[in-house]
């Protein structure tokens, strides 16, 4: 694994580039589930594409805060509930899934509430999805990542030790040199000043080395550190600007969307400061935005106002799990993206030879024109922001690791569109695969998660 000792070249710009303002694909009705057959097309709510529909269920601060909305509750035939919001396209949910959702509800709270977290029955939970609004998935994400640890004693030591890490972290590195400078400057008088009284004479003058004038082009200066990633904080405001514009929460000129934007700049400029060979890849703030989004949205006063805080050393953790996909000096070892394509590759023969074998040898669509994205994004392009939520609790919760479930959703994708992949050729299936149609997401994930794995070339994550 890579920690931090190779140069990690810019190579998510172009996937990203062009994907902003995408369409989203629609498509006709399937039949009952099977691996070999399509599964139903949902047509995108609305006029819009996913994100467009998800920028209607994005209200005021507390709406994408606190995970609310105001729905009106109808009784139908065959006993269905519909879903009313202020806005018209929301999916009927029949009685039966509300009571699962209540049940499930009940099931992470109570495992919440146990002195010591059983992490396998979290997990388990996790994977069938968690219930939204109440800080569960932001405390349940935790867990599973790491962060915290399974008994709750520790929690408060451990939450208190690394918020107060990241806030020195900040200090150090992202204050200017004239900030630094000043505040060294408050605490030497504040401690001349204690016990003593206010010291007669004459103020001092500090001499400013030639080392530590902004002007300054010496590489020991610190004003030339900090302008060496000048270009790189331009580059992750532009990103921010552009991450899920059509919600309220990363977008606009409000006070509330500002403040985000700038957590969520310090966190990916702190990154990039503590992983020179690293630095910032563009792609890295779609990766960032759910976990940032999830923390902020805890209904605990304390958990949401370290939001930034927490969301650092979660993504730092995400991230650590797939760095080496970004990095060229190692695409052709065995922990470089080639080998994970071809694990995707591999296992899609095991479960599909019929697929397999039109997409790589009929049609010649390869996984390194589609995947790379899926992979090194972990889905974040792919699918609406509620979507995203949905899929990574399958994503962190599985045993195996993330990037096991992930191949295992990548290769579902494709098995899940594979009537329409038979029937294509190379531009139809390129332009499908980078395109993704909406899908029932329960579905796709079932079918991940129901895959055969193939015990002769893919190999488990531990």
């Amino acid at each position: 694994m890579l920690k931090g000792k190779l140069k990690l070249p810019d190579r998510l710009g172009s996937l990203v580039n062009g994907f902003e303002d995408r369409d989203e694909e629609s498509g006709g009705s399937s039949s009952v589930f099977d691996y070999g057959e399509e599964l139903e097309i949902i047509q995108p709510n609305g006029s819009g594409s996913g994100r467009d529909s998800e920028a209607d269920d994005e209200g005021d601060k507390e709406e994408e805060v606190m995970g609310t909305r105001k729905m009106k509750i109808e009784e139908e035939p065959n006993h269905k509930v519909r879903l009313k919001p202020d806005k018209e396209g929301f999916t009927p949910v029949s009685v039966n899934e509300v009571i699962e959702a209540d049940e499930k509800r009940s099931d992470v709270m109570y495992e919440l509430s146990q002195k010591e977290i059983n992490l396998e029955k979290l997990q388990r939970i996790a994977s069938t999805g968690l219930p939204d609004g109440g800080g569960v998935r932001a405390t349940v994400w935790k867990l599973l990542l790491g962060y915290l640890p399974p008994s709750r004693d520790l929690w408060e030591k451990e939450l208190t030790e690394n918020r107060l890490k990241y806030a020195k972290l900040k200090e150090e590195l992202l204050l200017t040199p004239s900030e630094l400078a000043r505040m060294k400057d408050e605490a030497e008088r504040s401690n001349e000043h204690s016990g003593e009284g206010i010291v007669n004479g004459p103020l001092r003058r500090h001499e400013i080395s030639h080392e530590d004038h902004p002007l300054s082009l010496g590489k020991a200066s610190l004003w030339h550190q900090y302008f060496q990633y000048t270009e790189i904080a331009e580059q992750i405001d532009r990103d921010l600007q552009r991450t899920h514009p059509d919600m309220k929460f990363f977008s606009g000129d409000s006070s509330f969307s500002r403040k985000n934007r700038e957590a969520m700049r310090n966190i990916l400029l702190l990154f990039a400061k503590l992983n020179p060979a690293i630095q910032y890849v563009q792609g890295m703030n779609e990766i960032l935005a759910p976990i940032y989004y999830v923390f902020s949205a805890d209904p605990i006063e304390k958990n949401a106002a370290n939001a930034e805080a927490d969301s650092f050393t979660c993504f730092v953790r995400l991230l650590g799990d797939s760095v080496d996909h970004f990095c060229q000096q190692l695409d052709n070892s065995s922990v470089g993206i080639l080998s994970t394509l071809s694990r995707l590759s591999e296992l899609l023969k095991a479960n599909d030879e019929q697929l397999w074998r039109h997409l790589e040898l009929t049609s010649k669509v390869k996984p390194q024109f589609y995947a790379f994205r899926w992979i090194t994004l972990l889905l974040t392009q792919e699918f609406s922001f509620h979507s995203i939520l949905r899929i990574w609790d399958t994503l962190l919760s599985n045993p195996f690791g993330v990037q096991d479930m992930l191949l295992r959703v990548c290769c579902a994708m494709l098995l899940c569109v594979k009537s329409r992949l038979l029937s294509g050729d190379f531009a139809a299936n390129l332009n499908l695969l980078q395109h993704y149609p909406k899908i029932n997401i329960e579905h796709l994930l079932r079918v991940a998660q129901e895959l055969s794995p193939d015990t002769t070339s893919y190999r488990l994550s531990l």
